[in-house]
C-alpha cells in the first residue's frame, strides 16, 4: 500500500484517480502532478515504486498546498469573515448558505432536516 502525506491510497485505482483522495487534489491537478513527476497516469497504485512515490510526494510539497494546511488556510478564512462581522461571515455562523442561494424551499442540505409543524391547535386529551 502507498502512503503519500499521510494518506493511504486506495489499492489498484489508476493513480490518476488515486491521488484525488488527497484532500485539495482533484482530476486535473492530479494529471499535472503526475506529468511533472514522470508517470503514466494509468498506472496503478499498487505498483507504485517507492522511488516514484517519493517523486509524487516532492512534487506535491514543493508545488500544492494540501491536507492540513489546505483544511487550516479555509477555516482561518472563515473564521477571518466572521470575526470582521461580514455577511458571508453571518451566513457560516448561522450555518445558511453564503452565496445566494434561495433557502425558502431548498438549501436542506445545508440546513439539516426541519420538522414541520401543524395547524398549533391541540388536541383534546381524553373524553369527559
Amino acid at each position: 500500500m502507498v502512503r503519500i502525506l499521510g494518506i493511504q491510497l486506495p489499492q489498484g485505482k489508476r493513480m490518476e484517480f488515486a491521488l484525488t483522495y488527497i484532500y485539495g487534489i482533484g482530476p486535473a491537478r492530479a494529471r499535472e502532478i503526475l506529468a511533472e513527476a514522470k508517470i503514466d497516469i494509468n498506472k496503478r497504485s499498487d505498483v507504485l515504486t517507492e522511488e516514484e512515490a517519493n517523486r509524487i510526494k516532492e512534487t506535491i510539497e514543493k508545488t500544492y498546498r494540501v491536507e492540513g494546511d489546505l483544511r487550516r488556510e479555509t477555516s482561518m478564512n472563515i473564521k477571518r469573515l466572521k470575526d470582521i462581522g461580514a455577511y458571508r461571515g453571518d451566513r457560516h455562523k448561522k450555518n445558511l448558505p453564503a452565496r445566494g442561494q434561495t433557502t425558502k424551499t431548498n438549501a436542506r442540505t445545508k440546513r439539516g432536516k426541519r420538522v414541520t409543524v401543524g395547524s398549533g391547535r391541540k388536541k383534546s386529551a381524553e373524553k369527559t
